[in-house]
């Protein structure tokens, strides 16, 4: 059963390889179609082409080769999805469109075409653009509360290793960006606040746990740091 299930798949990408055409595209394609593309709210896929050939840079691959149907038109046997460039007639937005697996005339407008130097919130988050991964996550959020792009604990593991590189700064501001997110945790204002302690802001600290105890009261750090602090 196991091989009849995969042969078709096996079958049909090998016709697809072998009548693959060598396209050759006009330089009005690729000046139209060359760029980033929005794959979803924090991924995007890079469109480029080489010595004529067509290329795309998506998930860690930098020179991901789909296979080319026409000018406009290509598999890419990892998504396992038919595409195309397309531009929408009303508002002239053009996009990289999946085609109908039964149908080679139907699309839809899925990946949108954005500027070069657009940024994902992640993006923003590695380049240390705090306030634009801010809003960016806060946007996902927004649409989506249980969005596996905003974790909480993705962003505070992620201000812990910026604190073991000594990137204090910058995981104050990765701190700060949770609590924003998740105003509601004592963990975030725990994490803020041992942050704050770290870099001898003491006061800072205090603080953060302080709001970690009021919305935990069972939280032991907070407590122990909140009832010495308030001793002196």
């Amino acid at each position: 059963m196991k091989i009849k299930t995969v042969m078709p798949l096996t079958v049909f990408l090998i016709m697809l390889l072998n009548c693959s055409n060598n396209v050759e595209y006009s330089q009005d394609v690729i000046n139209t179609t060359s760029g980033r593309y929005l794959y979803s709210q924090d991924e995007v896929i890079d469109v480029y082409y080489e010595n004529n050939t067509l290329f795309l840079k998506w998930r860690g691959n930098d020179k991901l080769k789909p296979v080319a149907l026409d000018e406009t038109t290509f598999f890419v046997p990892d998504m396992y999805k038919k595409l195309r460039f397309v531009q929408q007639p009303e508002t002239q937005k053009r996009y990289m469109g999946i085609v109908s697996e039964n149908d080679d005339s139907s699309f839809t407008y899925d990946y949108l075409k954005v500027a070069d130097s657009f940024k994902t919130p992640s993006m923003h988050l590695k380049a240390n653009n705090f306030d634009e991964a801010l809003a960016g996550f806060l946007d996902i959020k927004k649409q989506d509360s249980t969005s596996v792009l905003i974790e909480e604990r993705e962003f505070n593991s992620y201000g812990y290793e910026l604190l073991r590189k000594e990137e204090n700064d910058h995981a104050i501001a990765v701190f700060k960006m949770n609590v924003a997110l998740y105003p509601e945790s004592d963990n975030v204002y725990d994490s803020l606040a041992d942050a704050y302690l770290r870099t001898g802001d003491s006061l800072n600290a205090y603080e953060n746990y302080k709001k970690a105890l009021e919305l935990n009261s069972g939280n032991p750090r907070a407590k122990r740091f909140v009832k010495a602090f308030e001793k002196k």
